[in-house]
Formats: structure tokens, sequence, C-alpha cells
């Protein structure tokens, strides 16, 4: 969604990096072009200019003028207003003391509120939480049937006491759905409230009545992302007639250009507190204001994609996985097929890759990619024997034109598979044992074996000052005893190689030493 905006700042920012001192002439250019970043994104005016004169004037100020590279001084601080107009940190939802914890959901019809409450369900569930969702838009045609299909998706219960499609109460629905959670021992409950294509006081008759009813815990305000200052205008128009606690954005995995999230939050004063990014079901979790700002500046965004690997990936099963790559040759097709089937459940592989800081530099290779591409590899591995996963050394021409008829493929892309697994594997081999990597097995001990064989026998120094001292002794032979006299006795009897004799009448024994501490 931020894709313009991001190439936009990315641009801005690499102009200024070889420069060694901004001077007002280069801020103002440069807050210009934010400005213009920010305005064709399609971020609200006021939104604009209250961040360009934030960043102008602290641009303007000693941390960057005092900076050692003022350029890096400048992201940082449009990272920084970035993240304070986007909510500054993550807002949680808040608990009832004593449950039910009361959800409820407003928002224009079209912008995705059965969708939403479903994922909600299902992200509540996945906490620990026994969501109910409740079938409060009554209005629609088929909107609580929808919902009951969308509860059964994400394994959650549905209240639908009424048929809906203009017949029922839904305030009377909502204020019997707490006592049927109570009864049930739900405790949460997410109220799927009626939409309109527009604003009109029926529509906000009945949100404020059903929470008068309910008198819910969390409000939530449900906006597309895709609707540009439209969404300004409409949150304005619900916080004045329902009040709302939170927002939250959908469709952010759209083309839009996404001033609708950097501008309802400053406009409203309401913080963002999940996204939907996909249609999916699993597309959805908490807003972070600071790793949303890291994405827009392509700087990546790791801690999501760590949690999503923590979520996909069993920690004993990735120990194991772990080992077989270390040792190479233990690592075979069956192996790598579910690796990829356990990568894939983390999401779309653009999106993965997307993640990454820089990559936005890369976003023509990155839509190029297609996740097809593995369900092609998946197939040409499945078609193969348990003994041909195991050990594709036994692929020969015939099994490869069957292993080819049997998914689909050529035997070229059959052939190119193993050609490239027999590659990782030699790789992953090397790496391991070959490198003398510290803490690879076999790196420190062929290391520690050269270094061995490299002292055996005696060697002589080149310095005829060390050769006379030594001679006579191997490197690994232990030092010779000292002789009677003691070292500084030696020294007194002038017993040194040319070049290192004391000056005449220097006598050891009247040194003052400091005594020996016992």
């Amino acid at each position: 969604m931020f894709e313009t905006l991001s190439d936009r700042l990315t641009s801005v920012f690499s102009s200024l990096r070889s420069k060694g001192r901004l001077s007002d002439a280069d801020i103002d250019a440069t807050t210009r072009e934010i400005r213009i970043a920010l305005l064709e994104a399609d971020v609200a005016l006021p939104v604009v200019k209250a961040f360009v004169a934030q960043v102008k004037e602290r641009a303007r100020g000693a941390e960057v003028s005092q900076a050692l590279n003022p350029a890096q001084q400048v992201v940082k601080i449009v990272n920084d207003e970035l993240i304070e107009i986007l909510g500054g940190e993550t807002r949680r939802l808040r608990y009832a003391k004593t449950p039910p914890t009361v959800i409820m959901l407003a928002g224009l019809q079209g912008a995705g509120k059965t969708t939403l409450a479903g994922k909600l369900a299902r992200w509540l569930r996945e906490q620990g939480h026994v969501p109910l969702l409740v079938a409060a838009d009554l209005q629609r045609p088929n909107a609580v049937q929808q919902l009951q299909v969308v509860g059964e998706r994400a394994q959650v219960a549905v209240y639908a006491p009424e048929p809906g499609s203009g017949v029922g109460d839904p305030v009377d629905v909502a204020r019997r759905s707490i006592d049927e959670a109570r009864r049930q021992q739900h405790d949460i409950v997410i109220i799927d409230t009626a939409g309109r294509l527009g604003i009109d006081q029926e529509m906000m008759k009945q949100a404020a009545d059903i929470r008068a009813a309910v008198t819910p815990d969390e409000v939530l305000f449900v906006v597309d992302a895709m609707i540009g200052q439209d969404a300004v205008t409409t949150a304005q128009a619900f916080m004045e007639g329902v009040g709302f606690d939170g927002v939250v954005l959908t469709k952010l995995d759209g083309d839009a250009r996404g001033g609708a999230a950097l501008s309802v939050r400053h406009i409203t004063g309401r913080p963002i507190m999940f996204a939907s990014t996909g249609e999916k079901l699993e597309d959805f979790d908490a807003f972070h204001p600071d790793r949303m700002a890291s994405r827009i500046l392509d700087m990546g965004d790791i801690l999501t994609l760590i949690e999503q690997a923590q979520k996909t990936f069993d920690e004993e099963q990735a120990a194991k996985m772990a080992g077989k790559l270390t040792s190479g040759e233990n690592f075979t097709l069956e192996d790598f097929l579910e690796q990829m089937m356990m990568v894939q459940k983390m999401g779309p592989i653009k999106n993965l890759l997307g993640m990454m800081p820089g990559m936005g530099q890369m976003r023509d290779q990155l839509n190029s990619i297609d996740d097809r591409d593995l369900d092609r590899i998946a197939a040409i591995i499945r078609s193969m024997t348990p003994a041909e996963r195991q050990d594709p050394k036994i692929i020969n021409g015939s099994r490869r034109a069957r292993i080819a008829a049997g998914s689909g493929v050529t035997v070229t892309a059959v052939s190119n598979l193993v050609t490239r697994f027999f590659e990782a594997q030699k790789m992953m081999k090397r790496v391991a044992g070959g490198m003398g990597l510290p803490g690879m097995p076999g790196g420190r001990g062929k290391a520690a074996k050269a270094q061995k064989k490299a002292k055996k026998g005696r060697r002589v120094s080149g310095d005829p000052r060390k050769a006379a001292l030594g001679k006579g002794q191997s490197d690994d032979a232990p030092p010779a005893a000292p002789k009677p006299g003691g070292l500084l006795g030696n020294l007194g009897a002038g017993k040194l190689p040319p070049g290192m004799e004391l000056p005449p009448g220097f006598d050891p024994s009247k040194l003052n030493l400091p005594p020996r501490q016992k």
C-alpha cells in the first residue's frame, strides 16, 4: 500500500547521503519533497502541514547540525515523526474486569466489518480466549449467513437468533447476546453491527442505541484504507455520532496510496489498533506504529518476520532441522519439502522478503516472484518415491521421465531441481565442516591439527640473539632449568649475545625492587 510513499521518501534520503553537512537550503528542499510525497499518498492536508513543520524544526536543531552523519539523523527524525503520527506505541485491547469483554464494530458498509469480525475472533482464540460472534447486522441481505460461515471457518461460536435481511431488532439481539455469553462461558463478545453506503441518521441512531444497551468495553471503527480522504470524513462523523475507542484498517494489501492510515489517527486522536493485510482469516494482527514506519522508510520489519516464524515453526523441529543442515549429507528432499511447506504457511514469499531492509529497491524483482513455483517444486518432490527422496543420486533418466509425467512438468525441470539440491547440499557440507568456522563441526579441529603439524621439527629463529638463547632447544621441548645464580646473576656475568651487554659497572644486586607480596 505504501509503495509510492516509500519510493519517494527513499529517493529523497538517498540525495542527502553525499552531503557532509546540511544547509538550510538542503533542509527546505528535503521537507518540500517530503510534503509532495505525503500529498501524493493522499494524506490529509492538516496532517501534512503538522508533520512537515515538526520535521523542519527538528532538522534545524542541534541533533542534526552536530551529527556525524546528518542524512541518517534526518531519516531518524522522519521515522520518529511517522511513529508519532501513526499512534506512538501499540495500543492493546482493554479487557473487562468481569467477563465477558464486549467489543462493538462500527463502520460503513463495504469496509469489511463482517470478515474482520471473524479475523478478530480467530486472533483472540489463538490468544487463549473464547469469543462469541454476534450477528447484529440485520439489514444487509445474507449478512447473518455470512457471519455464520466466517465463524465456522474461524472455529468460533456465532449467536444469530434472528434471520436478518430486514427481520429482527439488532438492539435486542445485542442485549441478549451478553446473557448468552455468560451462560456459555464466553469471555469475549464481538458485535457485528450494520453499515450503510454513506452516513445517515438511521445508522448512527442504531449504532448509538446498541452502544447504550451493551456498554461495550471497546468500540472499534472499521475503515477501508483504500478510500483515501473519505476515510477522514467518515471517521469524524462516527466520532461525533457514536464515538469509538480505536481504529481498524482493512485492505492494507491493496494498491491504494495509504493516506488514510496516516490521517485517521491524527484527525480523530484515536489509535490504530489492528490491521487487516489480506483476504485470509490469518491476515490480521495488532498494528505496530514503529514497524509500519520502518516499512514505509524501507528499513524492513524484522520483528514481525520473527513473530511469524515463531508461530509457524516448532522449536524442537527447528533444532532437529538445524542439525541436519550442519551435517549436509543427512538433509534430504523430504526435509526440503517439509521446510518449504512451513515457509509457505508464513504467507506469500513476496511479503516475507518485503519485510527485509532495503527490499524496496528490488520491488520489480519481488513482484515477479510467483508462489506457484513452490507448488511446482512440491509436486515434483511428491511424485518421487520415498527412496528417491532419501537418495536423489538414484534418479536416472527413466526415473526423471516418470517423475516429470507424474508432476506435470518437463524432464528438464526435474533435472534442474535435483542438480540445485546437490549443489545446496555440497554448500551446506562445506560451510558446516570445511571452512574452519568457530562453533561448526570440524572447523576448529582441522585448524588445531594443522597448527600441531606445523610445530613439528626444530625451528631456529632468524634473529641471531634469539637463536643463541634457544640453541639446542626445540619449540616443543620444556624450558631449560635456570642455572645457579638466577636470572640477575647471569645478567651480572655479562653472558649475553653481542649488542645486549649491560653498561660497565652495572650491579643488578643494588636494584631497589619492590618487596615480594606474600
